[in-house]
């Protein structure tokens, strides 16, 4: 995305939160009259705009004093020339709610779009994991404090009337969103609520006598058995009656996965010994994409979808201590594309990301699976190889190898498509090559920016050797 196009995104988010930070009514001014969007205390979609003015009003008259907006991420997005998406997490912190909200994250997604010389809002969402607001609240003050101090003598109630009455335990459990069950000591499923047939769509029937694993896909039944293998392990006398808390996919009838956080406890005689578990399921899978969503901000490139810097660090970490330990090398490329500036001075920043994404496609075609493709910023590349050889002869070669075949790759021609809309329109054929530079580790003789600086350095040395070409960093020296 050009720089004069990114800075008019943020302007336009800046303005936003300062408006809504400050409780400013001129904020209503910009709401466009197409207007949709999700309040934060609810899942409604409110087209009317009238309605998103009297919601923020009602907002800013129950919190009428200036707010403090904590950012933690952002994301901008261009769509098209009229229309923009800022995507930003957050932490919000009023003026008088101690830690009630502040701790919580918030997700927000605005989207502009210019109507004339005006840049309007067209849709708001906010998302907020807390409880829904009453009726006249937008933050759910008055009812987090009284669910706070409410919630430990409501868990004690609901404890003696289950215990008193199972007629009383089944009309409750019939109208819960979350799963209740129960197993024998085998895992056999004893009982299970009717919430289960609404989320997975089996019948109790279908379930009750049949072995817990078959709720769960290969990788959750993995996931159980590894968790009560290191329970057992570590204290087979161990009689705590704590939760076991995971997180699982679940397989559903239509053939469907979703996601649940499960909460076990085992039942145990008067001897202590294990005679069944009961816990609780709830769905997370509409969490669970949320936090996939931020993982991608936070961890990969928005263009290429490579990993980022961030990312590449930490899969360096772990390469190096898995060759600490198996006594095989690594290696980093850092690579710089040759002839790449001219492409966007000629036909803008549009077609330089073509290139890149060309680049990066390429780039993993030319490693293993178990390798990182990483894009470090601009036009650098970076390459994780990891499982070289023991021998740091036999490595280099190996390296050595990988990197030809990358360099080759890159230096065939780029057939490129325009978009349309942009500066440059149709085919465009471009050349251009790659300078690489190779850094060969083992173990943590280095720490990892030494390993990077060295690969950087060599890269820099094919460039000035001619580019187009491989050059290997010197060993790094040992301490004595």
């Amino acid at each position: 995305m050009h720089q004069d196009r990114q800075r008019k995104i943020r302007e336009l988010f800046d303005e936003y939160i300062a408006l809504y930070a400050a409780r400013d009514d001129r904020l209503t001014a910009r709401f466009s009259q197409n207007f949709s969007g999700y309040p934060g205390s609810g899942n409604r979609l409110i087209h009317d705009r009238d309605e998103w003015v009297r919601i923020t009003r009602q907002d800013f008259a129950q919190v009428p004093g200036r707010i403090r907006i904590e950012m933690l991420d952002l994301s901008l997005q261009d769509l098209s020339p009229d229309v923009v998406v800022v995507t930003a997490f957050f932490h919000i912190h009023l003026p008088s709610d101690g830690q009630l909200l502040s701790r919580e994250v918030a997700r927000l997604v605005l989207i502009f779009r210019q109507e004339g010389a005006e840049w309007m809002i067209v849709h708001s969402g906010i998302s907020i994991p807390y409880r829904s607001a009453q009726d006249g609240e937008v933050y759910p003050l008055k009812s987090l404090q009284e669910q706070n101090s409410a919630l430990q003598a409501l868990v004690d109630e609901r404890t003696r009337a289950l215990h008193e009455s199972q007629a009383l335990y089944r009309m409750l459990t019939e109208d819960a969103q979350d799963v209740l069950w129960k197993t024998d000591s085998r895992l056999v499923m004893t009982y299970i609520s009717p919430a289960d047939e609404r989320l997975r769509g089996f019948r109790a029937d279908e379930v009750v006598g049949h072995h817990v694993f078959e709720m769960f896909t290969d990788q959750g039944v993995a996931l159980v058995k590894g968790l009560l293998k290191r329970r057992a392990a570590e204290d087979p006398s161990d009689t705590s009656e704590g939760f076991l808390t995971f997180q699982a996919e679940h397989r559903c009838k239509d053939g469907r996965v979703i996601w649940g956080e499960v909460l076990a406890k085992p039942d145990r005689n008067a001897q202590g010994e294990i005679v069944g578990y009961h816990g609780i399921t709830r769905e997370i899978t509409e969490r669970k994409r949320l936090e996939e969503q931020v993982r991608q901000l936070a961890f990969h490139d928005t263009l290429t979808h490579l990993a980022n810097r961030r990312l590449l660090v930490e899969h360096l970490d772990q390469t190096m201590s898995a060759s600490k330990r198996s006594h095989r090398h690594g290696a980093l490329l850092f690579l710089d594309l040759d002839n790449f500036k001219p492409l966007n001075d000629t036909h803008g920043h549009g077609v330089g990301d073509l290139l890149l994404i060309e680049v990066a496609e390429r780039l993993k075609d030319c490693v293993r699976e178990a390798d990182t493709v990483a894009r470090f910023g601009g036009d650098e590349f970076v390459v994780l190889l990891c499982e070289l050889d023991t021998l740091q002869d036999e490595a280099t070669t190996q390296a050595a190898a990988i990197a030809e075949k990358i360099r080759t790759r890159l230096a065939e021609p780029y057939v490129l498509q325009a978009a349309p809309s942009g500066p440059a329109t149709g085919t465009i054929e471009h050349q251009c090559t790659a300078s690489i530079g190779v850094a060969v580790f083992r173990g943590r003789d280095e720490d990892q920016n030494s390993v990077i600086d060295r690969a950087d350095a060599a890269m820099y040395q094919a460039k000035e050797d001619g580019r187009n070409r491989i050059r290997f960093a010197p060993s790094p020296i040992s301490a004595a």
